[in-house]
């Protein structure tokens, strides 16, 4: 089974909590730069991160906003799909499907959306975000792609839901093609509603047994409700490729010293106690966030390029992948493991 490559941009400045300076600004010239490398390179997607404060480098490091980064990556790049996080707490849903339109006319089938349900609720407390209970944010988020969905395809739209309230309301132009609305959760509730209302589901990282369990359960509800399998399957995870496995091992042990002093140490403790996890994370899974260390992409060129088929053949669709420092990672990966993994038709050449 093929699986597409993409990678997660590092909207504030790394992705390591216990290392302080990666060589990777918060700036828009080193995004940029990773973007348009990544593009020529021909990785498929980038997943963009919507976080208002820095949950990896600690709240008062510089951070990127991810809709006007998105315009920006979309704008100066060629073949890269952006999929921008969104969440319902922080938007109105009639001004995004406008946000959306317009970003599609820029790059057009190029956008993508990650509806995500809002975990941190400092960051809702100083930037006026709404943050509800668990299961009320899955409540709000299913309602709130209904309103993209039917303003993207409906002149005028109008709706009265629970949370939102729209009457002959008009989005033009529309997208060119519906975006791909890729969601992620792990609760019960949270998976029935995803498989309600998303094209896609993105995860946490895992080993292979847990991404197994995963796409067979969303793929489940999904043929249950829709009489189809979910459309894609996404995972982020943190890869380090090096010439021998002890050299990679090497840098494993480097990056996964916890300083439980960090900057981020206080949000990721947020993250865990607001969140309805299947898994227990570790201090060690915290050093990089997302699980990313959890499939274990580390070793040779060719021990990497095997785990990732073998998640290829799990059922993920789109590996999101983390590293550091990215574009040189970027550049590694994209000689070295590249050629030896299946890439779908959709990957420009």
């Amino acid at each position: 089974m093929t699986i597409d490559l993409g990678y997660w941009t590092p909207v504030y400045g790394g992705f390591l909590r216990n290392v302080r300076d990666e060589r990777m600004d918060a700036s828009w010239e080193y995004i940029r730069d990773v973007s348009q490398t990544a593009d020529r390179l021909g990785f498929h997607t980038t997943l963009v991160p919507e976080l208002y404060l820095n949950d990896r480098k600690g709240v008062e490091a510089p951070s990127l906003e991810a809709w006007s980064l998105s315009a920006a990556i979309l704008a100066s790049t060629e073949r890269l799909r952006v999929m921008t996080a969104v969440r319902p707490g922080f938007h109105l849903p009639a001004v995004l499907a406008k946000t959306v339109s317009t970003l599609d006319s820029i790059a057009p089938g190029r956008v993508a959306l990650n509806v995500v349900a809002a975990w941190w609720a400092e960051e809702a407390r100083q930037f006026g975000g709404r943050f509800t209970t668990h299961d009320e944010r899955y409540v709000q988020a299913e309602e709130f792609v209904h309103v993209l969905r039917g303003l993207w395809t409906e002149t005028p739209f109008s709706f009265a839901g629970s949370y939102y309230e729209l009457e002959g309301t008009i989005v033009e132009p529309k997208p060119s093609s519906p975006p791909v609305v890729f969601a992620g959760g792990e609760s019960d509730a949270g998976r029935q509603s995803i498989a309600r209302f998303s094209d896609a589901y993105v995860m946490h990282g895992g080993t292979l047994d847990e991404v197994r369990a995963n796409v067979a359960d969303l793929n489940e509800r999904s043929e249950c409700i829709h009489g189809r399998p979910i459309r894609e399957f996404g995972m982020p995870a943190y890869v380090i490729v090096r010439d021998t496995e002890a050299e990679a091992r090497r840098e494993l042990e480097r990056i996964t010293t916890v300083d439980p002093s960090s900057p981020g140490y206080a949000s990721f403790e947020q993250f865990r106690s607001n969140s309805n996890l299947s898994l227990e994370l570790t201090k060690r899974e915290y050093s990089v966030g997302t699980r990313g260390l959890r499939p274990d992409l580390v070793g040779t060129p060719e021990q990497v390029a095997e785990r990732i088929r073998a998640f290829g053949d799990a059922g993920i669709t789109l590996l999101l992948i983390q590293s550091s420092p990215l574009r040189e990672e970027l550049e590694r990966i994209a000689e070295q493991v590249l050629p030896l993994v299946p890439q779908s038709a959709t990957v420009a050449a």
